[in-house]
């Protein structure tokens, strides 16, 4: 039986999830400007604190203590021997304990976060991180436009570490600029969580000042022109498309948006008339032109194959991979460097592809599941969310649900980001964030404020969320 949980510890907790949201904003920066000779050190830099918090939540009794969490223990503690074993002939100790420890870290050790986090932020702390990822977005629109800008060996355009590689480039000249990030796939990720709470500011009275809204939506609209990348287009796109889910399930909760249509319309008026916007715009344009003339695709079914691409792929190499793979860790970019010197996909780019070479048919695969039902899950609460007229879940949820599925955990930011919205997903979901019950000499006396009840879970949240069900409540749901 799960102890009660410790509110002295909780505070704790929260402060290091906010460091680990730090991290993940600005290690990119640390890789490039700041320490680039510690490149790859920092590349686990958020391990120690997320150790941290695992021993904090054990302590405070409210580490996670659910079937995906044993099931996820049960598929890494398979895939580490092994994969060791199907190395170990070719490698020294050394590099096999770094090759599969790194693997390790990027398929299982982050993934218990997201019910740490669901234990342990309330509502009000999803929407706070909120305000802070719309606010800090202003100053990376800045940073992305001077990047996009200045030419691609600009100090400013460097790549991590000390080499002389450069970033992506979009066309023209021009780089896919990455904000503070590493690479581009970190302003993706980040311009899918700022459109959600764009979303859900416009959606929602009075949770985020109109300035911030206009200010946030503005820099969005700049950052997705000047991106050079077709990804950004489509997260945006999918978080945008959520509408339409909620649209379908809950109409009433859109009338709000027409306040802010106004607002909307002022921001498209004077964005379209910066030079930058423009410049922007047309290489993207000729990104999606040049995919089409090639005879590949159309621009939206260009926008399709790359969202089905991974997982087809996937599918091809299942009856192809070996029963035990090539080992775990090897597919990554660390764990490639590390064996060649060389940054690289040594399996394959796609992440079904890289799990299932890696940890074969059989381990891989469970694992590739694994991730399909915690998305599923995340989703099913999500919608049962909805129709009570929660908006925040789903909004969250679409801006999370394919890195969940298909992300490239090998790569930090990727990782990181598909934790920590995928843990802000279910903490949104937290209608009644846990209180710990008062102890007897602490029972509110005649002179106290009366306690304001907050309403239940379902059970299928409560089952989803393991909390404990309070001592008169044993086979319902329970209050946190």
């Amino acid at each position: 039986m799960q102890l009660p949980p410790d509110e002295r510890v909780i505070p704790h907790i929260k402060r290091l999830i906010w460091i680990y949201f730090w991290l993940l904003i600005f290690e990119g920066a640390l890789r490039k400007w700041l320490l680039p000779r510690f490149s790859d050190p920092l590349l686990i830099v958020r391990v120690p604190v997320v150790l941290a918090i695992y021993l904090l939540a054990i302590k405070a009794h409210v580490f996670p203590r659910n079937g995906f969490v044993f099931s996820l223990a049960i598929i890494a503690g398979l895939a580490w021997p092994i994969g060791a074993l199907v190395l170990e002939p070719y490698l020294s100790w050394k590099p096999l304990l770094f090759v599969t420890g790194y693997g390790f870290r990027s398929n299982f050790l982050h993934l218990p976060l997201i019910f740490v986090i669901a234990k342990v932020f309330s509502s009000d702390d999803v929407k706070k991180m909120g305000w802070w990822i719309l606010l800090l977005l202003i100053p990376l629109t800045l940073l992305v436009a001077m990047q996009f800008s200045a030419s691609p060996d600009a100090f400013i355009n460097r790549t991590a570490g000390t080499g002389e590689a450069q970033q992506i480039t979009a066309g023209g000249g021009k780089i896919r600029p990455p904000g503070t990030f590493s690479f581009i796939s970190g302003m993706i990720f980040y311009a899918a969580a700022s459109a959600a709470f764009l979303i859900y500011g416009a959606l929602s009275r009075g949770t985020y000042r109109n300035w911030l809204l206009f200010a946030a939506g503005f820099a969005l609209v700049v950052t997705t022109a000047v991106s050079g990348s077709r990804s950004v287009l489509l997260a945006i796109l999918i978080v945008v498309a959520s509408l339409a889910v909620i649209i379908l399930v809950r109409p009433s909760a859109i009338n709000s948006f027409g306040r802010n249509l106004l607002i909307v319309v002022a921001v498209g008026l004077i964005v379209t008339r910066l030079p930058i916007f423009k410049e922007g715009l047309e290489i993207l344009g000729e990104r999606f032109t040049a995919s089409a003339e090639a005879g590949e695709t159309t621009v939206a079914g260009d926008l399709l194959t790359r969202v089905t691409s991974g997982f087809q792929e996937g599918f091809y190499v299942l009856t192809k991979a070996p029963a035990f793979g090539y080992g775990l860790g090897i597919g990554t970019n660390a764990g490639a460097k590390f064996l060649t010197g060389r940054s690289m996909f040594l399996l394959a780019e796609g992440e079904w592809t890289r799990v299932l070479l890696e940890s074969g048919p059989i381990v891989g695969f469970a694992f590739i599941v694994w991730r399909i039902l915690i998305a599923f899950r995340l989703g099913l609460l999500s919608l049962r969310l909805l129709r009570s007229g929660e908006v925040l879940p789903i909004i969250l949820y679409s801006a999370c649900f394919l890195t969940l599925v298909n992300g490239q955990f090998g790569q930090p930011t990727n990782l990181g980001f598909a934790v920590l919205l995928g843990g802000l997903c279910l903490a949104s979901t937290n209608l009644d964030y846990y209180r710990i019950r008062p102890a007897e000499n602490e029972r509110p006396t005649a002179g106290d404020p009366p306690v304001k009840r907050l309403p239940r879970r379902s059970p299928h949240a409560e089952r989803l969320h393991q909390t404990v069900a309070p001592r008169e409540q044993p086979n319902g749901a329970a209050d946190r």
